[in-house]
Order: C-alpha cells, then sequence, then structure tokens
C-alpha cells in the first residue's frame, strides 16, 4: 500500500522533477525536433524555486520513496496566479496524482486569498482540466490569445 505526499520541492528535488518534465514532454504530440529544442526551457532551477511556489508529489510505499509529479504556481497579480506547470511521470498518470496537486495548489491559493488560477495547456493536456473543473477561455484575439488556456476559481 503507497500514499501520496505533497511537500515543497527542494533544490535535491530538482534532478527528479526535471526528468519527469523531461519524460512528459518527450511524450507530448509535437516533432521530435520541437520537443527537443524546447525541452530545457521547461525544467526548473534554483531561481524558480525562489520566484514560484513549486510542489512535489512523492508516493510512498515500503519499497519505494519518489518524486511522481510536480506543480508550480506563479503570481500573476494580487488576486490570480497562473498554474506555471504541472507534470505527473507517465507511469503514474491516470491515478489522481494530477488532480491531488491540483487541489494542493488551489488550497494553497485559498489560503492566500487568491481568485483564481490560469493555465496554459499543452493541447494533449486540454482533457485533463475539462475533467479537473476548469473553464476553457475563450480566444479573443487570434494574434495573441494562446488558445488552451484554462481557468478556475479557487474555492
Amino acid at each position: 500500500m503507497s500514499s501520496l505526499n505533497i511537500a515543497p520541492a527542494t533544490v535535491d528535488d530538482l534532478p527528479a522533477i526535471n526528468q519527469i518534465i523531461s519524460d512528459c514532454v518527450m511524450g507530448w504530440n509535437l516533432p521530435d525536433r520541437v520537443k527537443r529544442l524546447s525541452l530545457s526551457s521547461y525544467h526548473y532551477n534554483e531561481d524558480d524555486l525562489a520566484h514560484q511556489e513549486i510542489f512535489k508529489a512523492v508516493r510512498n510505499d515500503e519499497y519505494d520513496e519518489s518524486v511522481v509529479g510536480v506543480v508550480a504556481l506563479e503570481a500573476v497579480n494580487q488576486s490570480d496566479s497562473l498554474l506555471h506547470g504541472l507534470y505527473v511521470k507517465p507511469e503514474a498518470q491516470f491515478g489522481g496524482v494530477g488532480k491531488r496537486l491540483v487541489d494542493h495548489a488551489l488550497q494553497r491559493l485559498s489560503d492566500q486569498k487568491r481568485q483564481g488560477m490560469m493555465v496554459k495547456a499543452q493541447p494533449d493536456a486540454n482533457a485533463f482540466f475539462d475533467k479537473t473543473g476548469f473553464s476553457r477561455l475563450p480566444v479573443v484575439n487570434q494574434q495573441t490569445d494562446y488558445p488552451h488556456r484554462w481557468w478556475k476559481e479557487v474555492g
């Protein structure tokens, strides 16, 4: 029997977190060259830990204690935040880890009296955000609006 604990990420967690991110990005429905060229821009570093709230999901069982997911939040203004990143180890996907991380993020934002959270999702993740209760934001300006934006009120 295993449990899932969510805790603030540390510098020591960055290699495991960035490996999860690499595994996820390489699984996206994009050309391999695009994935390879953009991969490093998705990785987190010490500066990110200082400027964002980054949490890890750790699966604990009698044989293993490993990071299986990560969520990062970034304040946009006084009332809203951006879900900067949400990644779950591919073999742990569809097991509730992503939902637990989103719920944790929403609780953090509620504790901070924030109103809501926006995410600019990878198209492969649209179904997850729809299922998790996010509302899709309409594209108002084709030139500037990212087409896969989602919003969820805190509360």
